[in-house]
């Protein structure tokens, strides 16, 4: 799991519904109470309670006091930690963020778990769990699924077969869902991108670097293929990696599909038809479920047309063992040993995990992906107290107004801008824990003895969900994430932020420590999520979510050429060996983590009201502040995971979201007496001051 928050994350909404590779929503990084049990105040295994870090919130014991704080910022935060930490053989790093995830996951057990069989939430867990059940019926659930593929008989049956797996199992050359409209937020309109990749991101089929992941993807397909009943599993991997390899080559790098500039192109139904004609369009709407559309916000519209082109061209069997190969797939989770197993050779390539997860957790997974808010709402009623989410909508409040203080004194920024920037903060929704409606599962059908059925009909249930916002008034108030996800989110177009209650936990949030450190961690996250309101892409969104330019040329100017000079300085970070940070990429979660940073930092000192912070330990209010910062992203991740993330995740890797926004603070070398004579020392004039 890699450590996010941020985003853009109305776009990467859009990308969920689509279930294609699409721009990320927050995720926070995560590790195990195991490997960290000493550093997280000694909780054993089974502790349901929340972490904690000394008697303030700060983990003295983690720091290595020989390194230099201007030197490396990380280490001496947080390198007695990294010297004593083993990233456990499961997962694909350790740190905080896997300690609070692991702790939610051993708080949703005790909810899960507990649950009757004849309840949606203890049947589906309990099919998950039948573990001898599910060996039992080796590929036979999947079996009906390959046939329909093998039946499909031209082109046309087969668009409408990838418009039927947006709400099932299987695979399609675009997909789509509904979102705002990029003229009238207040409208949900379709969102269509590109699809058809297996890999996690285009670069793995055209880098060298990559060949290693590629060779065991096709090793993959071919285990796969032959679990089918093909006869010929080699030749058909063969087939569906070449297919897979040409739909890359005209696919969009990642870093242009963040660009809401690039992928605001709307089209009605018809001019996508003349426009991408390679493809049956009222086809694949027809299995997608979805009406003939006055507007569609095609996304990677020149992407979309050259696959569209390629899928014309590619012969229809190549494209029936391609679908047949994406279904059992997208099944082998819910499937017997060998498939399990199977994916998870080929999936640890890719992440350098050793060990598959306990089923349990696996079953958790499922769950919540199912039934998020059924399983949320007793979550949040036993974990999360009525006085967290006060104190926490006190904290986000205060951020708002250090916000609008670095508005109205920015320094670059013409007054009919700074103008425009206010209202949009003012018109900023907060939510906080849990949302003030639960959704209705009542539709969907759980039996315990049918895991396969399960996850079809859940899967067809979501869609059905998001699907039913299609042209219909924008619901500010809906929930993209469940209440115990321990992330956090922006949501674009709809112009809000969302604090699930998983993420309010020590040592990220606690009611008990000093306020240095909650606005140190959890004021961070705060920061960051407002901040992407006003980062490279949220700027070019208004107060009222429409996508329109609302700055002066001036200061649009002055802003990119400050974003400019910042992402240079990320080119510059190797986050493992031959993988340098992408600048392009990863702007806009850079930008939310410094500004992010210098806004919580700033109400911090508006909490004290004027007066001194203590010294505690010895540590000044403002040491304490950066510490409790550093450790909250603490993170030991593989170098394959690392790779990976570098490649195809728009945030930076936990240690560069440390180090890169502190160097341009000038507090922090206030407060660490950080020379010029230190590794990571900018000149005043060199730091960059966006917000």
């Amino acid at each position: 799991m890699a450590k996010y928050f941020g985003g853009v994350a109305g776009l990467a909404i859009v990308a969920a519904l689509m279930a294609v590779p699409g721009m990320a929503r927050d995720a926070v990084p995560t590790a195990t109470l195991a490997a960290a049990a000493d550093d997280a105040g000694g909780k054993e295994e089974g502790s349901l309670k929340a972490l904690t870090f000394g008697k303030w919130g700060v983990d003295l014991d983690a720091r290595d006091v020989s390194v230099k704080p201007g030197d490396d910022f990380d280490k001496y935060a947080n390198g007695g930690w990294f010297a004593r930490t083993e990233i456990p053989s499961d997962q694909a790093s350790a740190g905080v963020d896997y300690d609070v995830y692991n702790l939610t996951q051993r708080q949703l057990r005790a909810v899960v778990a507990g649950a009757p069989t004849t309840s949606q939430v203890g049947g589906l867990y309990q099919s998950f769990m039948d573990e001898a059940r599910v060996d039992a019926l080796g590929a036979q659930p999947l079996m009906a699924d390959i046939a329909a593929v093998a039946a499909i008989k031209d082109k046309s049956a087969m668009a409408r077969f990838m418009g039927s797996t947006q709400g099932g199992f299987g695979s399609s050359i675009v997909g789509g869902g509904p979102y705002a409209d990029t003229d009238d937020p207040t409208v949900n309109v379709l969102w269509l991108g590109q699809g058809g990749l297996g890999l996690p991101e285009r670069d793995y089929y055209l880098a060298d670097s990559f060949k290693p992941q590629r060779d065991a993807y096709r090793a993959y397909v071919a285990r796969t293929m032959k679990l089918v009943g093909n006869t010929a599993p080699e030749q058909a991997a063969d087939a569906i990696l070449a297919f897979e390899t040409e739909i890359a080559k005209v696919s969009w790098a990642i870093a242009d599909r963040r660009d809401i500039g690039k992928i605001n192109n709307p089209m009605s139904s018809a001019e996508l038809a003349t426009y991408a004609p390679g493809l049956d369009w009222n086809a694949w709407f027809a299995g997608a479920g979805i009406a003939p559309q006055k507007r569609i916000i095609v996304n990677e519209n020149t992407a979309i047309r050259d696959i569209a082109a390629l899928y014309a061209k590619t012969p229809l069997d190549t494209i029936k063992l391609w679908q047949q190969f994406h279904v059992a797939d997208n099944a082998a989770p819910y499937l017997s040993k060998a498939f399990v197993d199977s994916r998870f050779e080929y999936s640890k390539v890719l992440s350098g995990v050793g060990e598959q997860r306990p089923r349990w957790k696996r079953g958790l997974t499922l769950v919540d992906g199912s039934l998020g808010e059924l399983v949320g709402e007793t979550y949040s009623t036993q974990y999360f107290p009525a006085s967290a989410k006060a104190k926490m909508e006190t904290l986000v409040a205060n951020l708002k107004l250090a916000m609008g203080d670095r508005i109205r004194g920015n320094s670059w920024m013409a007054p009919a801008t700074k103008e425009a920037a206010l209202a949009k903060l003012a018109k900023m929704d907060v939510m906080v824990g849990y949302p003030d409606k639960w959704r209705d599962y009542s539709g969907l059908k759980i039996d315990p003895a049918d895991l396969y059925g399960n996850v079809k009909r859940s899967t067809a249930f979501e869609y059905a969900y998001g699907l039913s916002d299609l042209n219909k008034p924008v619901d500010r108030k809906k929930w993209a994430m469940n209440p115990q996800e321990v992330n956090a989110y922006n949501g674009g177009l709809e112009n809000k932020i969302v604090f699930p209650a998983g993420i309010l936990q020590a040592p990220y949030f606690s009611e008990s420590v000093d306020d240095a450190v909650n606005y140190g961690a959890i004021g961070a996250v705060i920061g960051h999520e407002i901040t992407h309101g006003f980062d490279d892409q949220g700027r070019k969104i208004d107060a009222e979510g429409a996508v329109r330019d609302w700055w002066t040329p001036e200061d649009a100017a002055r802003f990119e050429a400050q974003a400019k000079a910042f992402g240079a300085q990320y080119a510059t970070y190797e986050a493992a060996p031959g993988a340098f940070i992408n600048p392009d990429l990863t702007m806009g979660e850079n930008i939310a983590d410094l500004a992010g940073l210098e806004v919580a930092y700033d109400a911090y000192h508006r909490s004290l009201g004027g007066k001194e912070a203590p010294v505690i330990d010895g540590l000044t209010g403002d040491q304490r502040f950066f510490l409790a910062f550093a450790q909250a992203w603490r993170d030991k991740a593989r170098e394959d995971s690392i790779k990976q993330q570098v490649a195809s995740d728009p945030h930076s890797p936990a240690r560069w979201r440390i180090i890169g926004p502190v160097r341009n603070v000038d507090a922090w070398y206030k407060a660490f007496s950080v020379g010029a004579g230190a590794k990571y020392y900018l000149k005043p004039e060199d730091r960059t001051r966006i917000w």
